[in-house]
């Protein structure tokens, strides 16, 4: 049985009018009533009807984001990006932190759906599309940001990088290197299937190890690249791909606190996630893989004011691309 806004103000102790005015920011509402309020909408899971809701009549100019990692720069500076362009148009951002949880992707998604905000950036961590989208509103305004699901039903703006990858396994091969190990992210994560797909193919068609023991999974947090690390040189890795950037800069620091000499004692191909002069020292002798990422915002902000604006206009996946730069190749 759906529930109600009458089930909430039952459980939250309140008026009806209360629960609306709570959810609509229409009316002032005390800190403990909004609180009470906010936690009856979590435990039952109420999610109002985006055809009944004040969004579409009185906008609040409000953007939230949801985002796995607000620690880590990649996320940091596609905030950042996003946030100067919808300032610039008016707009405040909220920024929700998942910390890779599915579960508190869940509560976020509840409570900024219920009126908070005029629409949704998620760099999403659900590993099921169905869950994902029962949470979601109808006609609600939402944009997937790096993140995508193989259902196109919501506007994304993603970066690929399988060419990049392809090219720098390669390249690799072409220099004789024969036991080429990856460090990926989250094994649920769109991005990781990618590259991991990629470097699968470009092993295969160089004719390098077909060996599972040399793919390594990591949570994309910092902690989780030196296990990843000392597992592929256990296996005798030559050269290894690290998928994502912060776990790459860790990995560099820890190789250079071991004694490793870059690139001599090993190859290391490194993503880039923010602005490699003001990280200069950890990407020295690596090859790189820069993601554009102040654009990946950009494209963020721009499609989620298309999405508030314009809520019938067709769904558009746009994809930027990386750049693979081989160590000792100049920027132009």
């Amino acid at each position: 049985m759906k529930v109600t806004i009458s089930d909430v103000a039952r459980l939250a102790g309140v008026s009806t009018a209360t629960v609306s005015h709570t959810i609509n920011n229409t009316r002032y509402v005390s800190g403990d009533t909004k609180e009470r309020v906010y936690q009856a909408i979590e435990q039952l899971g109420y999610t109002p009807d985006a055809s009944a809701r004040s969004f579409r009549t009185g906008k609040k100019k409000t953007i939230g984001f949801i985002v796995p990692d607000i620690s880590n720069k990649f996320f940091g500076t596609i905030i950042e990006s996003a946030e100067n362009y919808l300032s610039g148009q008016g707009y405040h951002l909220i920024i929700a932190n998942t910390k890779e949880n599915m579960d508190r992707e869940e509560t976020s998604l509840r409570l900024l759906t219920a009126g908070l905000v005029d629409g949704l950036l998620v760099a999403s961590t659900m590993d099921d599309f169905a869950r994902f989208d029962s949470l979601i509103p109808a006609g609600f305004p939402v944009v997937l940001v790096d993140r995508t699901f193989e259902n196109k039903k919501y506007s994304s703006v993603s970066v690929s990088n399988f060419q990049p990858i392809y090219r720098s396994v390669c390249r690799l091969s072409a220099k004789g290197k024969r036991r080429v190990g990856i460090i990926g992210g989250l094994p649920r994560l769109s991005t990781t299937k990618e590259r991991i797909a990629a470097y699968r193919a470009a092993a295969a068609d160089c004719g390098l190890a077909q060996d599972e023991r040399l793919i390594r999974y990591g949570d994309s947090m910092e902690d989780s690249a030196p296990p990843c690390l000392n597992q592929l040189l256990e296996q005798g890795c030559d050269a290894i791909l690290v998928c994502q950037g912060l776990m790459a800069s860790v990995t560099i620091a820890y190789l250079r606190g071991k004694g490793v000499q870059l690139p001599e004692g090993l190859e290391i191909v490194s993503f880039v996630d923010y602005d490699t002069h003001a990280y200069e020292f950890y990407y020295q002798k690596v090859d790189r893989i820069i993601q554009p990422v102040e654009e990946l915002g950009r494209e963020a902000g721009e499609q989620i004011l298309t999405r508030v604006e314009q809520p019938d206009a067709p769904v558009a996946e746009r994809v930027l691309t990386s750049v693979y730069r081989p160590y000792g190749e100049q920027e132009a």
